[in-house]
């Protein structure tokens, strides 16, 4: 896909946005039409900064879909680098397509990412019958015969979901990972139903995607993939516990460009900080089925970094780029 008509759309995006806040009023750019995670992101987050008094004017959001996140992130390296005032919502999805060269030749490094304070953790789970009772029993199964086990998840190939479990294997000495069977479908719960049925082995996905089946009874889940247990499912293993260093959730955050100051990137640091440890944002996770996830400031710029460098790799390694 190619940005060379991108600034003029940028453009038209931004002037379709009322102002109805001064010219010094922050301006956070929800990658996506209204609705949905970036959204949420924006307005939610946005909303609590004012609310604490982390910031002294509304924050003024703005829309700008396109090519996944292309548009929006073609539009702040190229027209808004150097912009104090301006944060941009993000995901998992928006550092795997960095990292799968989606946007066009451009780079995580031609932005800096703030923080993430929440995420939707992902998780590998199995039918409620299955013989695997933990997540070494399935990885042992795998090394043992590649084509035994097979995953289904809501991504397609070389998504998210299919990163996953591939990020495990290899932590567990298996680098053969073009052998592991990956089957996309149209979603968590139609991965489930392939798991539950017996067409797949395993299911891997978010756990807000399997929580009323884990309630029925139809699943079991072998591994979080959280720092810690997620409260509320406490009685499901990390996979740290089960010696398995991976961390792999869909974390919701921000962005700022790259020209800004270290004293502005550390303020923005600071704010999101401030929304982290409000009560308004525990309630706003419990609402919307995240848990905690706080990496702010340079932690969370050198995970993002480690982030993108595992994607591409595997993402080479499974043939989704050269």
């Amino acid at each position: 896909m190619k940005f060379n008509c991108m600034k003029g759309l940028a453009a038209g995006a931004l002037m379709t946005v009322a102002f109805a806040t001064t010219a010094t009023a922050a301006e956070c750019i929800a990658p996506a039409n209204p609705g949905g995670g970036w959204d949420f992101t924006c307005r939610q987050i946005g909303k609590i900064m004012f609310d604490i008094g982390a910031v002294d004017k509304p924050i003024q959001v703005t829309n700008m879909a396109g090519a996944g996140g292309g548009l929006a992130f073609n539009h702040v390296v190229t027209e808004r680098n150097d912009d104090a005032d301006l944060i941009v919502a993000a995901s998992s999805a928006t550092s795997t397509r960095l990292a799968q060269n989606a946007y066009a030749g451009m780079t995580a490094g031609q932005v800096r990412f703030v923080g993430a304070i929440g995420a939707d953790p992902g998780v590998i789970v199995v039918a409620a019958n299955s013989p695997f009772k933990s997540l070494n029993d399935l990885v042992d199964a795998i090394k043992a015969d590649p084509g035994s086990v097979a995953f289904a998840g809501g991504s397609a190939v070389g998504g998210f979901d299919h990163l996953k479990p591939l990020m495990v294997l290899q932590r567990a000495g298996f680098t053969d990972i073009t052998k592991v069977k990956y089957i996309g479908v149209d979603g968590g719960a139609d991965a489930i139903t392939q798991t539950v049925g017996g067409f797949t082995q395993a299911m891997t996905g978010d756990m807000s995607e399997i929580v009323g089946f884990l309630k029925s009874g139809d699943v079991r889940a072998l591994a979080v993939l959280t720092e810690e247990r997620v409260p509320g499912f406490d009685d499901i293993p990390t996979a740290k516990e089960q010696g398995l260093d991976v961390v792999a959730v869909n974390w919701r955050g921000l962005y700022v460009p790259r020209g800004v100051s270290d004293d502005t990137f550390n303020s923005w640091a600071d704010k999101l900080q401030k929304v982290a440890d409000s009560a308004e944002w525990k309630e706003a996770m419990a609402a919307n089925g995240l848990a905690p996830f706080t990496k702010v400031g340079a932690d969370f710029q050198s995970y993002v970094d480690s982030l993108v460098v595992e994607v591409n790799q595997l993402s080479k390694d499974i043939g989704v780029i050269q």
